[in-house]
């Protein structure tokens, strides 16, 4: 279906791109988003869980399945490749974008932009391919909904938190059809415009949102700038005579000195090594030139996330031209997209540069030591700073009508994000003016949730029988 549609799409014209997209309501009409149920077949959401757990961590699995029992909405962040399977038998209208893979509410937040501004985004990449938009779509409503589930809110106050959201991507995605192609390219949503927004939408809605006030707001961007290079160096590491290096804090942060035995050392530091030249020629010629002014002092292993957790991820620190000149990299394993099963493979050489070649094209401003490397046993991975001015706006602590603005300002910034990975004029032909996908999105949404209940008390009763482990460090 997708090659019939790229195909088609010859004519680069507004109108004709327009056309497309209305003709694709007759292979997926609108309404027909709500009518989704589990196979007969679906496979057990622990066996899919398993599966992933047979390519990890031995020792983390336990961890990542502690995390995933502690609450539906932790379970699902946990479960991509779980919705992925589920998502593979939902109707789609055939036009394709660079797909986020896993756009849940905690995977949008605040980060550094090159010029040192903090900017909010899609900041999860590890799943992208090119797919179904709407796929992004249906995840992120569904972590809207299984949120204020969570919250306590009733069956409508779920669907119009979930509705408000798909509201905000197709009122975006409307708007920016009508924008200049480098317009919408450069676009980019920074603090200030992020205020601004937040009141706009609570506005519309005219509901209250006082988490997302400007001086709430003001306090969340004061908190992101904190978290540094500086920061890292405080809370991620300890003095060591005249030096200073990463701190052991087993299992959630173990310097790789204490991994292998010191008899490996050599090779070890070989095969940092030879990771280390791959991603730095992954680099343009004034990053590579940036990079060369730090040298490596310690590495650890660090537990990251829900669902990344036992995959493998490191902590690198750097040095530059004193102690407190530090630069702090992470270095994490980058697998086959749980898309994958379902669309078409990548089309990159190693899964690293499949995320990162998604995540340049998503993102509207990007880690400028973002880069990708093979390891020398072969495994992929993608690199990034650590912490560069993180910050993220917590779903939970938010009130009825702030989950409504929340969900609507991820839904306007995965818009933002497809636009630039896909044909923003054939999804808004498609999507229209009347709120009829966002109605079929939003029921969708509430009986995923329903699913989602069901596959997390699974995993409990899989606990409780001793088939899997969980802990909570």
């Amino acid at each position: 279906m997708f090659d019939e549609y790229a195909a088609a799409a010859q004519d680069l014209t507004s109108q004709a791109r327009w056309t497309l997209g209305k003709a694709a309501r007759k292979r997926a009409p609108r309404r027909t988003h709500a009518e989704w149920a589990p196979a007969p077949d679906r496979p057990d959401p622990i066996d899919i869980l398993e599966e992933q757990a047979a390519t990890r961590e031995k020792d983390l699995v336990p961890i990542r399945y502690g995390r995933m029992l502690s609450s539906p909405f932790a379970f699902f962040r946990g479960g991509p490749a779980i919705m992925a399977n589920d998502l593979a038998g939902s109707p789609v209208s055939g036009i394709t974008v660079q797909v986020c893979g896993d756009a849940h509410l905690v995977n949008f937040g605040l980060f550094a932009s090159p010029e040192r501004d903090l900017v909010f985004d899609v900041n999860d990449f590890d799943e992208t391919l090119p797919g179904p938009w709407e796929w992004d779509v249906k995840r992120l409503a569904a972590s809207v909904a299984v949120a204020a589930r969570q919250q306590g809110l009733p069956y409508g106050g779920q669907h119009d938190a979930a509705r408000s959201t798909v509201r905000g991507y197709r009122e975006a995605m409307l708007g920016f059809a009508e924008r200049r192609t480098i317009d919408l390219w450069y676009l980019h949503m920074s603090s200030e415009k992020l205020t601004d927004v937040t009141e706009q939408l609570a506005a519309e809605f005219g509901v209250r949102a006082p988490k997302l006030s400007p001086d709430r707001l003001a306090k969340i961007f004061s908190k992101a700038r904190a978290r540094d290079s500086l920061g890292a160096l405080a809370r991620l590491c300890r003095p060591d005579g005249a030096a200073v290096r990463l701190a052991s804090r087993p299992p959630l942060l173990v310097p790789v000195r204490q991994l292998w035995a010191a008899e490996d050392a050599d090779r070890i530091a070989e095969g940092v090594q030879y990771a280390f030249d791959r991603y730095r020629a992954s680099l343009g010629d004034d990053r590579r030139a940036l990079l060369d002014q730090y040298e490596i002092v310690d590495m650890a292993r660090k537990v990251v996330g829900v669902g990344s957790v036992g995959t493998r991820c490191f902590v690198v620190l750097m040095r530059g031209k004193s102690p407190d000149d530090v630069l702090f990299l992470q270095v994490k394993q980058a697998e086959a997209s749980v898309l994958e099963p379902y669309i078409a493979a990548s089309r990159y050489p190693t899964h690293g540069h499949r995320v990162v070649a998604g995540q340049r094209l998503l993102q509207a401003l990007s880690d400028e030591f973002l880069g990708w490397t093979t390891a020398a046993d072969g495994d992929d991975y993608y690199v990034r700073q650590l912490w560069d001015m993180k910050g993220e706006i917590d779903p939970s602590k938010l009130t009825p009508g702030g989950l409504r603005v929340y969900g609507a300002l991820c839904g306007r910034t995965l818009a933002r994000a497809h636009g630039r990975g896909g044909d923003e004029v054939a999804i808004a032909a498609y999507l229209g003016k009347s709120d009829t996908f966002d109605e079929a999105v939003a029921d969708f949404a509430l009986t995923y949730a329903d699913v989602n209940d069901r596959d997390h008390q699974r995993l409990a009763a899989a606990v409780e029988a001793g088939t899997v482990e969980a802990v909570r460090p």
